[in-house]
C-alpha cells in the first residue's frame, strides 16, 4: 500500500473537479493547493470507529488525538463511550498517542491521566509548535503519525501544515466554545465546495 492508498474516503473525482487532477495546479477559484490544506485522509463518525487495522496497514504507529468533542464532550470531564476501550487497544498494539488541545493544562492533564497518555495543553492549533512537541513525545516520523479530530481548522489544518496525514471526526455534541460555532460555519462552507 502506497502512501497515496493510506485511506481510501478521498474522492478522486471532486479533487479534479477543484484542482484539474493535477497538485499545484491553480483551482478553479485560484486557490491550487491551498483546498488540499483543509482535505483530511479520512472521516469517521468517532474516534472509536477509527479502524486501527487500517492505520496499522498503513504505516502509523503515532497517534495525535483532539480532546473536546473528539475524546470528551465540551466542558465535560466524562471519556466519550469507546474512548478510553479505544485508547488502551491501540496501545496494546503498539500504537503511541499523545493527547494534543488548545484547552488549559488542568482540563487536559485530567483527561491525559484517565487515558494513561502524555498531553500537550495550551497547544495553539493549528500553529505547528504543538504537533512538533506531540511528534517528539510520540518518537514517530511525520509520515508515520495521525491527527485525529473533529475541526478542520484546527486538527486537519494542522496535520497538512506539517504533512501528517489526518483523520476528521464529527463532533459528539453540538455545544462549542463561541469561536469554535463561527469556525464550524466556515467548514461547513468549505465542505460544500470539496
Amino acid at each position: 500500500m502506497g502512501e497515496d492508498d493510506f485511506f481510501f474516503s478521498v474522492d478522486r473525482s471532486k479533487q479534479a473537479r477543484w484542482t484539474g487532477g493535477e497538485r499545484g495546479e491553480r483551482a478553479v477559484d485560484g486557490t491550487g493547493d491551498s483546498v488540499e490544506r483543509f482535505r483530511p485522509d479520512e472521516h469517521a463518525d468517532s474516534l472509536p470507529e477509527v479502524s486501527l487495522d487500517r492505520l496499522a496497514a498503513a504505516g502509523v504507529r503515532g497517534i495525535v488525538v483532539d480532546l473536546d468533542n473528539t475524546v470528551c464532550e465540551y466542558r465535560r470531564p466524562e471519556l466519550a463511550p469507546g474512548v478510553a476501550d479505544w485508547v488502551r487497544a491501540a496501545r496494546d498494539r503498539g500504537f503511541a498517542l499523545v493527547l494534543v488541545s488548545n484547552n488549559f493544562t488542568e482540563r487536559v492533564a485530567s483527561v491525559g491521566a484517565q487515558l494513561e497518555i502524555p498531553v500537550v495543553p495550551n497547544a495553539l492549533k493549528p500553529l505547528p509548535f504543538a504537533f512538533l512537541r506531540a511528534l517528539k513525545l510520540l518518537g514517530t516520523p511525520r509520515r508515520a503519525t495521525v491527527v485525529i479530530g473533529d475541526q478542520l481548522f484546527t486538527d486537519v489544518l494542522g496535520a497538512k501544515l506539517l504533512g501528517l496525514r489526518s483523520v476528521l471526526t464529527k463532533p459528539l455534541v453540538a455545544k462549542d466554545f463561541p469561536l469554535t460555532r463561527v469556525l464550524r460555519f466556515l467548514e461547513r462552507t468549505i465542505a460544500g465546495r470539496s
